[in-house]
């Protein structure tokens, strides 16, 4: 049984050997050099591969706890190990992802390991949260989506995948986070994107997971802004970083992924007729087009919420990646009446 490493020493060449195998049996693994170790919510680095006999990948992509105040974090979000139990669910994602290849979790040291691919051996290009996404690929994603959604509507999900619900008992804590984030904005030079009160914010914040929590429910990825996005040679859109995958309305991934990831000139110009497109991809699962547009619009409260919180925290996102990301969902949130 695969175990937790107490640290990156621990990513041996016998504890490698035993995560591939399943995948790719009778490689061993004879050496394992980490590159491009960082530290982010997580900690992650690219393990570069040489084996004994067998075959496997060259390199894979490793992630695993960060710093005790984000597991502490991740714990009450209920996302410290969803990524690592959706690898061994095998729970079928039929869009683009990285292959998960194993994982393991250590709920005593509140820890947790995922070995996947290396998308950049297909020619991956990681997308940056600050540069925003072209039309066709924003499209290509919503296509992913679409079929993400289609798969899982109605059906019933192991526990893991939970409901977003955001009890009324943190609401004291999301207010400061909020306060605080809007002090930062106006240091920052940016008193602008300080939309809505602390208060007014924290309401629909956490209205939206009462709402998320209703109608149809689907599998999500829960987290599907750029940054966790990357492009294929042949234009495709593909989606890592699955550990806030969840259970709710199609809306929120939809809202989400489109909000965050155009510029907000070019969101105005299409987003009915991306979610035209949506909705006809999801087949006869599909709200109408009205109805989906009325949901979308309640959308951008969440990812701003998020984002405002992200950037409170500060150790989560660098702060050119929340400014951008706040920038845009701020924008949402005024064009689309959230408020």
């Amino acid at each position: 049984m695969l175990t937790v490493p107490r640290d990156w020493t621990g990513l041996t060449p016998s504890w490698m050997t035993a995560a591939l195998a399943r995948r790719f049996p009778g490689a061993e693994v004879a050496t394992v050099t980490l590159r491009e170790v960082a530290d982010g919510t997580n900690a992650r680095a690219v393990a570069w591969l040489t084996y004994g006999s067998g075959t496997g990948p060259e390199r894979v992509f490793v992630k695993r706890e960060g710093r005790v105040l984000n597991r502490l974090a991740l714990t009450a979000l209920g996302a410290r190990e969803a990524e690592a139990d959706l690898c061994r669910s095998r729970l079928p994602l039929p869009l683009e992802h990285p292959t998960l290849y194993a994982a393991a979790t250590d709920p005593r040291r509140l820890a947790a390991v995922v070995v996947m691919e290396d998308v950049t051996l297909r020619g991956a290009i990681p997308n940056a949260a600050t540069r925003p996404l072209t039309l066709d690929e924003v499209s290509d994603g919503l296509a992913g989506l679409a079929a993400l959604h289609a798969a899982h509507w109605g059906r019933t999900m192991p526990p893991f995948v939970r409901p977003w619900r955001l009890p009324a008992i943190w609401a004291p804590v999301a207010w400061g986070g909020f306060a605080h984030a809007h002090r930062r904005l106006r240091t920052l030079g940016r008193p602008e994107l300080a939309v809505g009160s602390p208060a007014e914010i924290e309401r629909g914040f956490r209205g939206w997971a009462r709402i998320a929590a209703q109608g149809p429910q689907t599998l999500l990825h829960g987290d599907p802004h750029p940054g966790n996005t990357y492009r294929l040679p042949g234009g495709t859109t593909g989606f890592y970083d699955w550990q806030l995958v969840r259970r709710g309305t199609w809306a929120h991934d939809v809202g989400y992924f489109v909000v965050s990831a155009l510029a907000p000139a070019e969101r105005r110009d299409h987003e009915r007729e991306l979610l035209a497109g949506y909705v006809r991809e999801l087949g006869r699962a599909a709200p109408s087009l009205d109805d989906a547009w009325a949901l979308y619009r309640r959308t951008p409260i969440f990812g701003l919420g998020s984002w405002l919180q992200t950037l409170a925290a500060g150790s989560f996102q660098p702060v050119e990646v929340c400014m951008a990301t706040i920038e845009r969902f701020a924008a949402a949130y005024d064009d689309l009446g959230a408020a």
